[in-house]
């Protein structure tokens, strides 16, 4: 057994590899696509556009595993099948069972490499390139410091308190200078909800203006605000809580409860993580069927088949996160309904080819 072990683990992990290479080409490929209508813009070059869609990559990688997993294995067992090497394997003592536990084996390995690309790799990967994109499309530097985001515009330094996202701005101060760089006016708002076309709604607005030797303060309720910060210059450092590392997500979503504002959409992101190698496990179990009753069947109808249930979990597990995060479903929940679902079709189908 540990030579059939091995051996199953052994091409598991190769076709594997060679599946999430050929998809990893394919997304690269359209982002690139993505990315040619905004070639020149700016400083955004033909060199900038290849370094962002490979920061990208570690990104696609994480999110594509689970399915390159199920195709590959998929692939290997019908193979196997059709050269009789899984009859002899059965015909030697080797129950169901146990091969679902080989393949689990080998899925707890790929999910370990998914793991360290989604915790350690992807994230950096990801405000890498959104920092890179931004600065070269745009002529203003963002960076973040204690004090919160800092941008400069013009004759202008803003600094945000708090980014969320709606995306809203909160406890926004703006620092306006005149053309010899003397302070003109400083005005500070509450909050501000982004308009479109660069335009932002600020509420609770305080300004202070400097009028030689003496000051004027003005109050306003409202006022609209035109300004080179928008929505896609803040996912600089907004990144979407799928592309966080669990650790981020864990230390934000304390930070939410502990100022008591919803977290709901943190904690289903950070719920995902944790059951992404439950996914990935359930991927290859779920491939075990494919090889019962496959010794005459071509391969190719049986991997697409696999494709379309690869598919079908991406859109059960999306849909599931944004009916919790809509409906205010508890997190666990949200994040393990498709695992969980999957994980009982494939019992279900290994128990249904077993009794045949």
């Amino acid at each position: 057994m540990v030579v059939i072990s091995r051996y199953l683990r052994r091409e598991v992990y190769t076709t594997t590899a060679l599946v999430v290479a050929g998809l990893l080409g394919l997304f690269a490929l359209f982002d690139l696509i993505g990315e040619l209508d905004d070639m020149g813009e700016g400083s955004y070059r033909l060199r900038d556009m290849f370094v962002f869609v490979m920061l990208n990559i570690p990104g696609h990688l994480y999110e594509i595993l689970p399915v390159a997993a199920l195709i590959g294995t998929t692939f290997v067992l019908t193979q196997m099948a059709q050269q009789s090497e899984y009859t002899v394997i059965r015909a030697s003592g080797v129950s169901a069972l146990r091969m679902a536990l080989v393949l689990v084996r080998a899925g707890v390995t790929i999910a370990l490499v998914g793991v360290l690309v989604g915790e350690a790799v992807a994230p950096a990967a990801e405000r890498t390139a959104q920092a890179l994109r931004l600065q070269a499309k745009a002529a203003v530097v963002a960076q973040a410091f204690r004090s919160g985001l800092w941008v400069k515009d013009g004759n202008s330094f803003i600094n945000v308190a708090q980014v969320t996202p709606e995306p809203r701005l909160v406890g926004v101060r703006v620092y306006e200078f005149d053309t010899a760089w003397r302070l003109d006016r400083v005005w500070f708002a509450e909050r501000g909800a982004y308009l479109g076309d660069n335009r932002w709604n600020m509420e609770g607005v305080s300004e202070t203006r400097f009028d030689g030797e003496r000051t004027v303060v003005v109050h306003a309720p409202a006022r609209e605000w035109t300004s080179v910060l928008t929505p896609a210059l803040l996912t600089v450092l907004l990144v979407k809580p799928e592309a966080m590392s669990a650790a981020g997500l864990w230390q934000y979503v304390q930070h939410l409860r502990g100022s008591r504002q919803a977290a709901s959409r943190y904690e289903i992101a950070l719920w995902r993580k944790a059951a992404y190698p439950l996914a990935i496990v359930v991927m290859l179990v779920l491939a075990l069927p494919f090889a019962q009753q496959a010794r005459r069947a071509s391969a190719g109808p049986r991997v697409f088949a696999s494709i379309m249930l690869g598919l079908a979990f991406f859109f059960l597990n999306t849909l599931a996160s944004h009916a919790g995060w809509l409906y205010d479903w508890p997190a666990p929940l949200a994040a393990l309904l498709a695992p969980l679902a999957f994980l009982c079709i494939a019992v279900g189908l290994v128990a249904y080819f077993e009794r045949r």
